[in-house]
């Protein structure tokens, strides 16, 4: 069945619980009004049940939820920082446990495969952050050294780990690339970039705008979205060096500031700022490729995407 869509006012980003219980939303319903809402999600129609509201001190650029399901991290752009808010058995977010300034335009804060360790990213000064991360308590604290820098002005946006934690791959907003980073899952640190790869054809005049990165889940193949080309690139992963090789770009919806790969790899919905449209593709198993499959309205200025399979 579909359901008719929940009311939320300006909802900017989503994260799914790794049980698939529940979704949490940044919400912005008016100036200095930015919160966290919960949902529960019914495992077998995927119908969402209000929760509860938690305040933030700032907006949220993007969210993530430890590996042990007890923690909602956040990082906030517009607030330079990123937080920390304990979850309740019940799926309900308590107050704030941690807040830590950051430079300029937090983008992105994820917890390594092992949990032991954090990484989030300052797009505006270059510098991916390293910290242990308690998970016991919730509490992050700066690893030795406490951040890498990133090439000047390229703006490390969102980051994902290979599935084996060896690597780290980094969309970059502001020059259009994808770093390749070995990762010490000892240690929690990154290493010097093993690659470096554009994502604009050569040639092109246009400003870099990198937008979102995604794995299929058995790590074969990377997707990565440009929103001013309006292209997503398809990589195939070298699992011996985790080194990228170009597979192919597509056109696709307006200014793809997002997209999402079902749980089982088999399709990938990206969505469209500017076409206000969700378009669906199927992943061919075996080349990594994208088959499209249809484009469908949505909502004004869609921001986010996630899917989940229902049990």
């Amino acid at each position: 069945p579909v359901h008719r869509p929940v009311q939320l006012g300006r909802s900017i980003v989503l994260t799914v619980s790794a049980d698939r219980r529940f979704l949490y939303a940044g919400h912005l319903s008016g100036p200095g009004e930015a919160a966290v809402l919960a949902f529960a999600i019914d495992a077998a129609s995927g119908h969402l049940a209000p929760l509860g509201v938690t305040r933030l001190v700032e907006t949220t650029a993007y969210l993530s939820i430890d590996r042990s399901g007890r923690f909602l991290l956040s990082a906030s752009y517009a607030g330079n920082s990123v937080s920390v808010h304990p979850i309740g058995v019940d799926g309900c977010i308590g107050a704030v446990s941690q807040i830590i300034d950051t430079q300029p335009k937090a983008h992105c804060i994820i917890t390594d495969p092992s949990n032991r360790f954090a990484l989030h990213t300052s797009l505006g000064a270059d510098l991916i952050y390293q910290a242990h991360f308690d998970a016991s308590s919730g509490r992050l604290t700066p690893n030795v050294p406490p951040a890498t820098r990133a090439r000047a002005k390229s703006g490390p946006r969102f980051l994902t780990f290979a599935p084996n934690a060896s690597r780290v791959y980094a969309i970059n907003e502001l020059d259009g690339t994808v770093d390749v980073y070995p990762f010490d899952p000892a240690a929690g640190t990154l290493g010097v970039p093993l690659q470096t790869i554009q994502l604009l054809p050569e040639r092109f005049a246009g400003q870099p705008w990198g937008g979102d990165i995604h794995f299929r889940p058995d790590a074969g193949f990377l997707y990565v979205s440009e929103r001013t080309t309006s292209m997503i690139t398809s990589f195939e992963v070298d699992q011996a060096s985790g080194r990228l090789a170009r597979i192919d770009a597509y056109p696709t919806v307006r200014q793809p500031r997002a997209f999402a790969i079902d749980p089982s790899g088999t399709h990938l919905v990206a969505v469209g700022q500017l076409s206000h449209t969700a378009a669906l593709y199927l992943i061919d198993a075996a080349s990594g490729e994208l088959i499209g499959r249809g484009e469908y309205a949505v909502g004004k200025n869609p921001t986010w995407v996630e899917i989940i399979a229902l049990r």
